[in-house]
């Protein structure tokens, strides 16, 4: 058990980091984010450069909670993506209970929303938008995420696990094409390589004969989940781009609970739309028959559903909170990344096939995402240099 005093004492290391993030963030008003590799433009302010001070001096923190939600997110969305299998390899069939899953479990994300505070200031800095134009933004992005999952849904039946991790890898792709319309970011050489490189990638899957590596599925079904996959993947990477333009043009400010309230209130849309989805279909009907005939009992069954919703909630926590430390283009890397480690996992717990064309379009993928990190990597150095550069001019004004 955690003491008192100790609590109080992470409260308020918390809290102040919340400060610093939610200042830094709120100035991006003045510049360009540099993770979407645009040029900022340094601020004058006094409580600016304090915070970025701060920043500094608690960079190991920093560094900690970047590796926990990395952690979380792709320990999480590997686990939930092999689980998902595992219900369709034991006779599991409902597309829309594996897309309900998805999201059902998103109360989870009330416990970080709750324990962490966030700043005080960054929410009174700006007005809050109506209750309309709140309700109708969450709504057009839950009832998106809805179909989304329904998609990904679709195309894990139909699919190895190495392959429709492979496929949704060329998210990063859409991603770039869809922050460069929405979000103004540039394209760069390391950038365009990237999306090249994993559009490549898919197309490899894309004419690789797997369909005979799950019993049942014809070639037909194979393209269907091929397509179904590969549209889930855009549109995964147009809900980013929706999101953070959401948060730029209608809610104005980028905190820590805004950002997990987004995916809560959008994460209860979706899973009222599957809700209705299941009854709709008539998929409802047949959940206790196939609760009966589940490979491996109804305890697994219950268990196997339970801890898909539950890792697919630690995955969302990852992805909040790397999008609130660091960005939402950050945390769709980090995602593509565990796609990467999906494929030997599969390979390992399903003894998927890991023929020649999967390894080079596995290798490829990494292509793409080593030209993103370090595009990532060149912004972060330059964004160091002009504050370095700003924090002198300060203190040369100062003498």
């Amino acid at each position: 058990m955690v003491s008192t005093s100790g609590r109080t004492e992470l409260m308020e290391i918390s809290a102040s980091m919340q400060k610093a993030f939610s200042t830094a963030e709120e100035t991006a008003g003045e510049y360009c984010k540099v993770g979407d590799h645009e040029e900022p433009i340094m601020s004058n302010d006094g409580p600016l450069a304090n915070d970025l001070h701060l920043l500094k001096l608690e960079r190991w923190r920093w560094w900690l909670l970047v590796a926990v939600n990395i952690f979380f997110l792709v320990a999480g969305q590997a686990s939930a993506v092999l689980l998902g299998r595992f219900y369709y390899d034991q006779g599991g069939n409902s597309k829309w209970l594996s897309t309900l899953v998805q999201t059902a479990a998103f109360p989870i994300l009330f416990i970080p929303l709750f324990l962490i505070p966030s700043s005080q200031e960054a929410s009174a800095s700006s007005s809050t938008p109506s209750f309309k134009i709140l309700a109708s933004v969450y709504l057009f992005l839950g009832v998106l995420i809805a179909g989304d999952n329904w998609l990904y849904s679709t195309g894990l039946l139909y699919l190895s696990a190495s392959t429709y991790s492979l496929i949704c890898a060329s998210q990063l792709a859409f991603n770039a094409v869809f922050s460069f319309y929405l979000n103004s970011q540039r394209f760069t050489a390391l950038i365009l390589n990237s999306v090249v490189v994993l559009s490549l990638s898919a197309a490899l899957i894309a004419v690789n004969d797997d369909s005979d590596g799950l019993s049942g599925v014809s070639k037909g079904k194979y393209i269907l989940g091929f397509f179904c996959t590969l549209g889930a993947s855009a549109i995964y990477s147009l809900l980013l781009s929706l999101m953070q333009l959401s948060f730029q043009k209608v809610l104005k400010k980028e905190t820590f609970s805004v950002v997990l309230e987004m995916q809560i209130y959008t994460a209860l849309v979706a899973t009222c739309v599957s809700v209705l989805g299941l009854f709709a279909s008539g998929e409802w009907k047949t959940l206790h028959e196939e609760m009966g005939s589940f490979g491996q009992g109804r305890a697994s069954y219950v268990l196997t559903v339970v801890f898909t919703a539950v890792c697919w909630q630690v995955c969302s926590v990852g992805v909040v909170g790397l999008i609130f430390i660091v960005s939402s283009l950050f945390s769709n890397v980090i995602s593509t990344v565990g796609l990467a480690v999906t494929p030997i996992a599969s390979v390992i717990v399903f003894h998927d096939k890991m023929n020649g064309v999967k390894v080079i379009a596995m290798l490829l993928a990494l292509w793409g995402f080593a030209s993103y990190i370090y595009q990532n990597y060149l912004d972060d150095s330059k964004a160091r240099r002009m504050q370095g550069a700003g924090d002198e001019t300060r203190s040369d004004s100062v003498c």
